[in-house]
């Protein structure tokens, strides 16, 4: 890999662990990467503020090109490397539409889960509702519900058809999407 390439991670982030699977995916065991903490604020440092105004995990630069987005990362390494590892978005364009609607999708599911997650964390006591915690809570179910129907579908599609987008978001319902509370 070129000497302008680093991807600045923290333990922990699902944004960050769709760029390590891309990378897994793709075969790109090369890529220097740096694990920084949280808690001593090392995503705010000058070497990720440089790349990253916004001092935010993940940063990815790679051959000078800055992809700090993580979906955006994802598709970017797939354009790059689209011959090495496994394909990540599909060719037939009713499965590559699948696969965007599903990838940005998913960020209102992460969205309504904070919205009720955090309700208690964001909103001033003086100015809670249990009306408003309760309409959150509904929001959060109805969507549950939609993914749940659409994770439902998955167990019909073939390994080939089970494409990254759908890989990636079943291992972060069933395991860790809960980590963005």
């Amino acid at each position: 890999m070129a000497d302008n390439t680093i991807f600045y991670w923290g333990s922990g982030s699902p944004p960050c662990w769709r760029i390590m699977i891309a990378l897994q995916e793709k075969k790109l065991f090369g890529i220097p990467q740096k694990l920084l903490s949280f808690d001593k604020q090392e995503h705010k440092s000058l070497d990720v503020l440089a790349i990253n105004p916004r001092g935010q995990l993940p940063t990815f630069k790679h051959n000078g090109n800055i992809v700090n987005e993580s979906f955006a990362a994802c598709m970017y390494l797939e354009s790059q490397y689209k011959s090495q590892g496994n394909q990540l978005i599909p060719d037939a364009p009713a499965e590559q539409a699948l696969v965007y609607q599903r990838m940005f999708e998913v960020l209102t599911l992460h969205q309504k889960m904070a919205d009720y997650a955090f309700y208690n964390w964001r909103v001033p006591e003086p100015e809670r509702h249990e009306s408003a915690l309760a309409r959150n809570k509904a929001a959060l179910t109805s969507e549950f519900t939609l993914w749940e129907g659409y994770l439902g579908k998955v167990g019909s599609l073939s390994q080939k058809e089970l494409r990254y987008n759908e890989q990636q978001m079943m291992r972060q319902y069933r395991v860790g999407v809960i980590t963005d509370l």
